[in-house]
């Protein structure tokens, strides 16, 4: 399986450099999270999983989008994708996998693995592996835990993984939000068992400003910021000379979805920036080389003398 894991290695291609940005040439990859827009954690408190069915399917309009603009830009990106979506809609799927981007893993729906037993979580990712497998038509070995929610209350996590067979997980973001996060984690990928060392857990990058760890991976931190202000910041990653990822959602990409009642704050961060998303994930896709999960990882351990502790 490592083998077969290493071999993938992405798309070569020319892109911008902003402001010397590639001279450390670290890995970079592109990813998404295939969820609906009803299954995010922010809703989770007015949208039970029971009502799930009665709530209309977007996911197809953001993948859309997505697909288009990673066609464009020449780039092959990976996507963690939830069990419950590949039974939904597995020519979508099939389709992302035959055009060439890397097909992981997001659980079956969405539940985060704090939130199960180490049994459970083993059911969860077989259920779901089986799913997305059958969808997709390639083996699956990459994972990310819906919310990033491998920390201090799952010490079994990383072990089931490893046992069921995955390369690599994505899972751990080192710091705190209100949602998730492991204080203490590693900022840079890292093997987290020391008798699996060709297992690796590559956390949600970070900045480091004033003694915390603030995350810079995407998602709604990067809808928040400007564009300026958010390429500073990714220019600081690169200067590290660490591998950098970048992670979306189909329904970023999607401004026109139903509207949910939920708290203002939960509104806040789900819909805060939808209708320029597109535009800018058109600019960003053009201006680093990104690629996929798989090839950032081989990249990485192809280096020799690096250390796996924080810089």
């Amino acid at each position: 399986m490592a083998d077969r894991f290493v071999s993938r290695t992405g798309v070569h291609r020319t892109v911008e450099d902003p402001a010397g940005a590639m001279s450390a040439k670290p890995p970079f990859a592109f990813t998404v999270d295939v969820e609906e827009y009803f299954q995010v954690a922010a809703f989770a408190d007015v949208i039970p999983r029971s009502d799930w069915e009665r709530w209309p399917s977007r996911v197809e309009v953001g993948l859309s989008v997505l697909a288009d603009l990673l066609d464009e830009a020449g780039v092959r990106a990976t996507f963690f994708v939830l069990g419950w979506i590949a039974e939904r809609h597995p020519g979508r799927i099939r389709a992302l996998a035959e055009a060439g981007h890397e097909i992981a893993l997001h659980g079956y729906d969405h539940r985060p693995v704090f939130a199960m037993t180490e049994t459970a979580f083993r059911e969860d990712l077989r259920r779901a592996r089986a799913a997305v497998e059958d969808a997709a038509g390639v083996p699956v070995t990459g994972y990310r835990a819906p919310s990033f929610s491998i920390d201090e209350r799952t010490p079994f996590a990383h072990r089931v993984l490893v046992e069921e067979g995955f390369a690599y997980s994505s899972s751990v973001f080192p710091g705190r939000t209100d949602l998730y996060g492991m204080a203490g984690a590693p900022r840079w990928p890292y093997r987290p068992l020391a008798d699996a060392p060709g297992f690796w857990e590559i956390p949600v990058p970070t900045l480091r400003i004033a003694g915390r760890n603030w995350p810079w991976g995407g998602g709604g931190y990067y809808r928040l910021l400007p564009d300026a202000v958010y390429e500073w910041g990714l220019r600081r990653l690169v200067a590290a000379g660490r591998p950098v990822f970048f992670y979306c959602h189909p329904w970023e990409c999607d401004p026109d979805q139903p509207r949910v009642a939920a708290s203002p704050k939960s509104r806040f961060r789900h819909y805060l920036g939808l209708g320029r998303m597109t535009a800018r994930l058109r600019r960003l896709l053009r201006r680093y080389p990104w690629g996929r999960m798989d090839a950032l990882l081989a990249a990485w351990c192809a280096r020799s003398g690096l250390e796996e502790t924080e810089s």
